[in-house]
């Protein structure tokens, strides 16, 4: 039995055993060695062989509230997994048991029962506190499903649950899915030696979100570009009056200190010179004016039409490119420009290593019809970040325990 926890932003694992569709290498560590995907899946095979018959697998799910609401206010990480059907389309030819229990006796009966080449899907893991707490008798609970075990599930890498960190105890095969390599690998060249320029876009709405991957870039990058709500409490740092937009009084001795460590650092940062702005995000229409100079009863909204021509510009000429958080309310028409302006001049740079993480600009991408112009589009939100400050993940950090 193969145990594969998946996030609710990814889709469910689709190379459990023995052959991943598209792929011959994988790399995976386990007790602190790296073997070949093939390696590793030999020894897999031969424990199958042992018991007599061809692999079941079990999949394993969280849902955060994060992705959305019920009709009744409640969060996704409330509802149950048959009221996702993210696994109808995933394996058709494929018979998958749902399990009304993370964990206990029903669940135990499901799994046990799966015929060879079936799928048992366990109910929402967050539905047990015992999940989130990294409980051992939890963990224990999930580790007696399997012989094998397979952690896909990169956006909860960075918690240390049951099913993410504690489960490691007690599975001796265990390794990363062919999803978790792929952000690894990815994620990890942009910690590492990469083509020059390096640019690194970052957007959203408060400083105090990015202020860590803001510091852990500046070694690395040799230019930033700033946008979203989070350039607003730059801009004012600078002198600039803001008008009605978000800003973050008390990180403006941060923001300060950021952009005189980059000076330093010879980093060239830009900020926005101009900005879309209305009176709030339902305006039909937006006016453009000096960044540094929003009206009183205006907000920022997006960057203007100078700076994401400004933007795509200095794009153009990079090598290595990472995109996290949008310019702007880009769900609302009137403002969304700017973000999808950056979404095109990173389709469209030749030769560069692009990835993208973050929630907001995984949906721009998608949204400007670009995403397959993309090196790589991380699964992980707060998992990335956690990554590119520096940060050890802890479900990484288990598999190699």
């Amino acid at each position: 039995m193969i145990l594969v926890p998946y996030h609710q932003d990814q889709p469910l694992p689709n190379g459990l055993i023995p052959t991943p569709p598209g792929h011959d290498i994988v790399t995976v560590k386990r007790a602190h060695v790296e073997r070949t995907y093939e390696e590793w899946q030999k020894s897999v095979e031969s424990k199958v062989a042992a018991q007599g018959g061809s692999p079941q697998s079990c999949s394993t799910c969280h849902m955060e509230g994060s992705v959305g609401q019920a009709a009744d206010g409640i969060g996704a990480k409330d509802l149950p997994v048959k009221s996702r059907t993210v696994y109808s389309h995933e394996f058709p030819a494929v018979d998958v048991a749902l399990t009304d229990e993370p964990v206990g006796d029903g669940a135990r009966k499901v799994v046990n029962d799966l015929k060879a080449g079936s799928v048992a899907l366990l109910e929402n893991l967050r539905f047990s506190p015992a999940e989130e707490a990294n409980d051992e008798a939890f963990a224990r609970a999930l580790a007696s499903y399997c012989d094998v075990y397979v952690n896909d599930a990169f956006g909860t890498a960075h918690r240390a649950h049951a099913s993410t960190a504690g489960i490691t105890k007690f599975v001796a095969d265990k390794g990363m899915g062919l999803l978790m390599e792929r952000e690894v690998k990815f994620l990890g060249k942009l910690l590492g030696d990469v083509e020059r320029p390096f640019i690194a876009i970052i957007g959203g709405a408060k400083v105090s979100d990015k202020i860590a991957v803001l510091e852990n870039l500046l070694d690395r990058v040799n230019q930033l570009l700033i946008g979203g709500a989070m350039a607003n409490t730059f801009l004012k740092a600078k002198g600039g009056h803001l008008g009605r937009s978000l800003v973050e009084e008390d990180k403006l001795a941060i923001a300060r200190s950021f952009l005189k460590k980059a000076q330093e650092a010879n980093v060239d940062v830009l900020l926005p010179r101009d900005a879309v702005a209305a009176a709030g995000i339902k305006a039909e229409s937006g006016r453009v004016v000096q960044a540094m100079e929003i009206p009183e009863d205006l907000a920022a909204l997006d960057i203007g039409p100078e700076t994401a021509r400004g933007f795509a510009d200095a794009i153009s000429r990079a090598k290595t490119i990472l995109w996290n958080g949008p310019m702007g309310v880009f769900e609302s028409a009137p403002f969304a420009e700017g973000t999808f302006a950056v979404a095109r001049a990173i389709a469209t740079t030749k030769g560069a290593l692009s990835v993208v993480g973050g929630g907001d600009s995984v949906a721009a991408i998608h949204k400007a019809g670009v995403a397959d112009k993309i090196t790589h589009i991380s699964t992980g939100g707060g998992a990335s970040l956690e990554f590119l400050e520096g940060k050890t993940l802890p479900g990484l950090a288990a598999l190699e325990s």
